[in-house]
């Protein structure tokens, strides 16, 4: 199990996440979701040991990655497909990550076929690969080991719509097997059809947690209003929070009695009053994520160069 409790992660004088916490059970695909710079890629980090929390805690089985016997049989990690030996072929990148990790070097074979890449593929050099190959090897290194555990930051970009619709069957199988998946996307239809749980980031804190069901069901009061601009200062001014539509509807993070108490007391003229419907996960990202008035959610400064993170990972 995957558990976050209370973590902050400060960068100097910026703050990148601050008091986050969420779990993730196995038997679960956990959607990590958020706009850039949220704080998706500093939490992902500090679970496994490349960022250390200035507090609270990120672990994995109740311990932290790095102290872990042999972590990659452990868990399996994909933040970064880009990080890999371009002069060696997969076969080789995977047959050097197996003797690290001290298994069976017939397991190679195995993951190759599993992500795609058996045959002439294997023993082509990964400089040769286009993003979605290289997505499958990281994938492939990722479950070399035969993890419980799968975090993974991006792992569709690239791919092709088969590609996409195979990494779904193939995280679905997993967490069908017991397996526990953290998967962080800006793929919305895709964590929608595959995710179990959703969390969602913004601003370096958590908008919102729970199972898919519970957060799609419904996502506030929609309201719609014969002068847009005074309906939506009539919100503000009581406090309210209210995402635009495109269709020039307001949806407010409201019940429907206290948006219709506080546009009647602005005596603002009403067209529509109604609960959302659930409108799927776009509109719940949509308005987790915006401010008033259409515009993201302020984000935290951006981490230090990886230059200088890997210098304290090392101290």
């Amino acid at each position: 199990m995957i558990a976050i409790e209370h973590l902050t992660r400060r960068y100097g004088t910026q703050l990148a996440v601050s008091d986050v916490s969420f779990t993730c059970t196995p038997g679960t695909v956990t959607g990590f979701l958020g706009p850039n710079g949220a704080g998706k890629s500093t939490t992902m980090r500090a679970l496994c040991g490349l960022a250390t929390p200035t507090s609270g805690t990120a672990t994995i089985g109740g311990r932290a990655y790095r102290d872990l016997p042999n972590a990659g049989r452990h868990v399996g990690v994909l933040l970064d497909a880009g990080a890999q030996h371009g002069g060696r072929t997969s076969r080789e990148v995977l047959t050097l990550s197996a003797m690290v990790l001290g298994v069976d070097r017939r397991r190679v074979d195995q993951v190759l076929e599993q992500v795609g890449l058996a045959g002439a593929p294997a023993g082509k050099r990964v400089g040769k690969y286009s993003l979605g190959m290289r997505q499958r090897l990281g994938l492939a290194n990722a479950l070399l080991g035969d993890p419980q555990v799968l975090v993974l930051d991006e792992p569709a970009n690239g791919l092709d719509p088969a590609g996409i619709y195979w990494m779904r069957g193939l995280l679905r199988d997993f967490a069908d097997r017991g397996g526990t998946v953290l998967l962080s996307s800006h793929l919305l239809h895709e964590v929608e059809a595959v995710a179990d749980q959703l969390v969602v980031i913004a601003g370096g804190r958590i908008a919102a947690r729970g199972s898919k069901a519970e957060l799609l069901a419904g996502t506030g009061t929609l309201v719609r209003g014969l002068e847009p601009g005074r309906l939506a200062a009539a919100l503000a001014d009581a406090g309210i929070r209210a995402v635009p539509r495109p269709d020039g509807a307001l949806v407010a993070e409201a019940g429907a009695e206290a948006v219709g108490r506080a546009t009647a007391a602005a005596g603002v003229v009403l067209l529509e009053l109604r609960d959302a419907d659930g409108g799927g996960l776009e509109d719940l990202f949509r308005t987790l994520t915006q401010e008033p008035g259409g515009a993201p959610a302020p984000t935290p400064a951006a981490p230090r160069p990886l230059a200088t993170q890997a210098t304290e990972v090392r101290s």
